[in-house]
């Protein structure tokens, strides 16, 4: 399929540009850590995806990266991984720790002095420190103290500040991954039933989202019907729809690491007056949000007139957050437009307009979700899936 992807080259200019921020912060060494569900910062920079294992790159301020992974995905990594240089190490083992014995691994301190030279650690910095887990935290820490008395230091910010301006090349991903998305949606709706579960229907769209090229769903999917609809976060259950639910729909896919959402809520048979307002308003709000997005606005300006929006409509006690958070090597990745963002938006910025509306008395709510792009008079809406009220026949 011809499916666009990021070439070499821009894994070569992602190296350079950090090394470049990592000079001026004065940061001597960086580790960009990530696992199986969470492989943004690993897979910005290289392109591997862990699978059991975790994984990081290791980026010295001068000179060349390289790929640190676990003692078993050598050939897997050796296949996909756009950093040639590839380390193993115990410490990224998969997390039934198993020991290897006998098998000739690296360490933390082997693969600093190697990028290192005769060079000193003064500054060590990891971007995607909330993953870490504990004994990958506690290796680190020990191998650390051969180099002296050296802080670990939480260096997200460094990686998030390049990704969050999109190239051409990531933007052409992203609408693949939209588009792709798309015809998922039309083709779930077109699918689904009264008598399904919630992980049937999840089964129609990752099967037709792989059927047109997908490489993997963005996040686990999720389909909610009735009663518990109201979970902002879930996955499916083997719950049966029935005419007269109100169900929400949550499906996205992803291109050569870049993902992509859509949320719409449906209904089984005829819409209730209530079922139909609540729609409506999650429609209103998301339209009215996205309204407000172009390039220099102030971040929270955003945030602040959705939630006043929304809770002049009636349904300020059924919000959650919102109204945008980032988009691309994840499906929720920073920067978050929230009443605390003091950040101004910028050209291709690209973000999931992610409307969540649940009642915890009712216990059913909806999300209407799509990816936009920050333009400098307003958005490119990269799924922009109709806001319609969706009726399934029973």
């Amino acid at each position: 399929m011809n499916l666009p992807s990021i070439p070499l080259s821009e894994y070569k200019e992602r190296i350079a540009k950090v090394q470049t921020a990592m000079k001026q912060e004065g940061y001597d060494l960086l580790l960009c850590y990530g696992n199986e569900a969470e492989p943004q910062y690993v897979r910005y920079f290289s392109a591997y995806w862990p699978s059991f294992e975790t994984a990081g790159v290791l980026i010295p301020a001068e000179g060349t990266p390289l790929l640190l992974i676990g003692p078993e995905s050598f050939t897997y990594a050796s296949d996909r991984t756009k950093i040639p240089e590839i380390r193993l190490l115990k410490a990224f083992r998969e997390s039934s720790e198993p020991e290897y014995p006998g098998k000739k691994l690296d360490t933390f301190p082997s693969v600093f002095r190697e990028v290192l030279g005769n060079k000193t650690i003064t500054r060590f910095g990891v971007a995607g420190l909330p993953l870490m887990t504990i004994g990958v935290y506690e290796a680190l820490a020990e191998g650390l103290k051969e180099f002296g008395d050296i802080k670990i230091e939480k260096a997200d910010e460094i990686v998030n500040r390049i990704r969050m301006i999109k190239t051409e090349n990531e933007l052409a991903c992203m609408r693949a991954a939209a588009e792709i998305t798309r015809k998922t949606f039309d083709y779930v709706l077109e699918n689904i039933r009264v008598g399904m579960t919630e992980q049937q229907v999840v089964g129609l769209a990752l099967g037709k989202m792989h059927e047109l090229g997908a490489e993997r769903e963005s996040y686990p999917l999720w389909v909610l019907t009735g009663k518990g609809s109201n979970q902002a976060i879930s996955r499916p259950r083997n719950k049966e729809i029935e005419k007269g639910d109100i169900t929400f729909l949550q499906i996205g896919a992803r291109v050569d690491g870049y993902a992509s959402s859509i949320g719409r809520a449906v209904v089984f048979g005829k819409a209730t007056p209530e079922q139909k307002e609540l729609i409506e308003v999650g429609y209103r709000a998301q339209a009215d949000a996205i309204g407000m997005m172009k390039a220099g606005v102030l971040a929270s300006d955003v945030a602040k007139f959705h939630i006043e929006n929304v809770t002049k409509m009636g349904y300020g006690d059924w919000l959650l957050y919102g109204p945008f958070h980032g988009n691309g090597t994840m499906e929720g990745e920073a920067p978050w437009v929230e009443t605390t963002a003091d950040f101004l938006l910028e050209e291709n910025m690209t973000f999931c307009a992610d409307i969540f509306l649940g009642s915890a008395e009712k216990e059913i709510g909806l999300r209407v979700e799509d990816v936009i792009c920050v333009k400098k008079d307003g958005v490119e809406n990269l799924t922009n899936y109709p806001r319609e009220l969706f009726e399934i026949p029973c």
